[in-house]
């Protein structure tokens, strides 16, 4: 494997600082700046009077501000702009969290959670795409598999943090104050080693005319590219009705009353070595048939704690949820990544939107259904549901990808005998 080095990648940063340095961002701009909220909610509604209604708000507001961010991600062409925002992103990331404790006013904590999914955005969407394109311009695999284990650790992070900071007791503001702190650490880090400014696309030598046509043709169609985002908003929906109620379910068992954070800390770390066990799993089967396996597991782990209230299917729910929704975002989003190289994030945010929508629709009509019902288990049926229909696009795919790519050897057969 070639390890070339071009004038934007400079030999000062090695792969393993650039992938340390994108984790260590997506555990500030996502485990603290979004994530840290989760175990503290419950803390805020005994100690700050904050009500079921704003919460729910909040968190709402937060994610308005996480579309925002991909809206412009997705619209944002300048690798010089997309490099400062993201910087940006990681400095306002500890801003917002320490903001969070500064005052018990609604508004003041509205703005910080819009402020801090912008925050996430950049991390997310602005960060992997500069690590993605760091990782091909530098010849190493460009797979995001041991970038992602960032959001693992960043649930991990907020949630061991909420518990010690629980056991000290520290009151709900100095808990912020103390997540803010802790996230200097990781700014360190993150700012020290974000992957350099990526240079503007220069126009290709004459040489280089064949490469570039086989480049072109592994494109994405506007099929495929339909197809994904079909799929990437079942996945959204699978994500974000257990984001929502595995601590719910977990809560919900008399013996384990307060227990949420464990649930939550769970999550996190079978994402962690989840994300790197999916690269294999894709390098060894495709990346769409391992995406395929995903969903089905994803699928298995609503159904669990669907078909059973007991503790074992409801941690076991939570296992095999971290473990899959990791793989199922890591995976598409480096797909996608791959197939636009000159601009990944922006591939990857225009995805993001239609992921986000589902998390919008989502626990707003399951929330409902839980009301409706008294429990989870029609709305858990319903996203399994959605996951299926998401396996039957995946199935679709690979047969749309097996056709395409035998039209393009023909295509690039036929090019190569008039040459």
């Amino acid at each position: 494997m070639s390890h070339h080095t071009s004038p934007a990648s400079p030999p000062s940063l090695h792969a393993w600082q650039v992938i340390l340095g994108g984790i260590s961002a997506l555990v500030l701009t996502l485990g603290l700046a979004r994530f840290a909220f989760t175990p503290l909610l419950a803390l805020m509604q005994t100690q700050a009077g904050l009500s079921d209604a704003a919460g729910g708000w909040l968190a709402a507001i937060n994610y308005m501000g996480y579309m925002s961010g991909a809206l412009l991600a997705s619209w944002l062409e300048s690798p010089r702009w997309r490099h400062r925002l993201y910087s940006l992103g990681l400095c306002l990331s500890l801003v917002v969290t320490a903001l969070m404790g500064m005052s018990d006013n609604f508004w003041v904590w509205a703005l910080s959670r819009y402020l801090g999914g912008l925050c996430g955005a950049a991390g997310m969407l602005l960060g992997s795409g500069l690590v993605l394109n760091w990782l091909m311009r530098s010849g190493h695999r460009p797979e995001l598999g041991l970038h992602f284990m960032g959001i693992g650790l960043g649930i991990i992070v907020s949630a061991l943090g909420a518990l010690l900071m629980a056991r000290l007791p520290l009151p709900w503001a100095q808990q912020w104050f103390g997540f803010a702190l802790f996230g200097l650490i990781f700014l360190i880090s993150a700012w020290a080693w974000r992957p350099p400014v990526p240079p503007a696309q220069s126009p290709a030598p004459a040489s280089t005319t064949a490469a570039s046509a086989a480049a072109d043709l592994r494109k994405p169609s506007r099929a495929w590219t339909a197809w994904m985002t079909a799929i990437y908003f079942c996945g959204g929906w699978g994500f974000v009705i257990s984001a929502t109620f595995t601590v719910t379910i977990v809560e919900r068992q008399p013996l384990l009353a307060g227990q949420g954070p464990w649930a939550w800390l769970l999550v996190g770390l079978a994402a962690m070595p989840a994300v790197f066990l999916w690269d294999r799993v894709a390098r060894r089967v495709g990346e769409l048939q391992a995406l395929l396996i995903a969903f089905a597991l994803q699928c298995v782990s609503v159904l669990v704690p669907a078909a059973s209230d007991s503790l074992a299917a409801a941690l076991s729910g939570a296992l095999l949820y971290g473990a899959t929704f990791i793989g199922i975002v890591s995976m598409t989003l480096a797909l996608v990544g791959r197939r636009s190289p000159s601009n990944p994030g922006k591939a990857m945010a225009r995805l993001t939107l239609s992921y986000g929508l589902a998390q919008v629709c989502a626990p707003a009509l399951s929330g409902a259904m839980a009301q409706a019902s008294g429990n989870y288990r029609a709305a858990l049926l319903l996203t399994a549901f959605v996951l299926a229909l998401g396996m039957a696009g995946l199935w679709r795919l690979i047969r749309l990808e097996r056709r395409e790519l035998h039209a393009q050897q023909n295509q690039l057969e036929g090019a190569s005998r008039t040459r």
